[in-house]
């Protein structure tokens, strides 16, 4: 099994930044390719972004691209989302994702106050 654990959430003014971090453990030889959701109150959970873990190519949606970068450092197995000029709208519990075992992290509050 794999396990994810996210860190680096909180609370923080419309325009400010913060970086998530993603640490996998357990079987984590097999490559798989990663990824962030996020679920607000009373919304679905959509996609954020993803990486190809080979080489690092990201994906991102319409709604963060510009302003979140995804990474990942294949040494540690760990993966981040560095968030930019983040927006009230941007207020959600974030989750890692890791494709192929469909592992899910149990969240980060990010709160951006307006």
């Amino acid at each position: 099994q794999v396990q994810l654990v996210e860190s680096g959430g909180g609370l923080v003014q419309a325009g400010g930044s913060l970086r998530l971090s993603c640490a996998a453990s357990g079987r984590t030889l097999s490559i798989y390719n990663m990824g962030w959701f996020r679920q607000a109150p009373g919304k679905e959970r959509e996609f954020v972004a993803s990486i190809t873990w080979s080489d690092g190519i990201p994906t991102y949606a319409g709604s963060v691209k510009g302003r979140f970068t995804i990474s990942r450092d294949s040494a540690k197995n760990t993966m981040y989302l560095q968030m930019n000029s983040l927006k009230p709208e941007d207020t959600a519990v974030y989750y890692c994702y890791r494709y192929g075992t469909r592992s899910w992290g149990q969240g980060t509050q990010v709160t951006v106050s307006s």
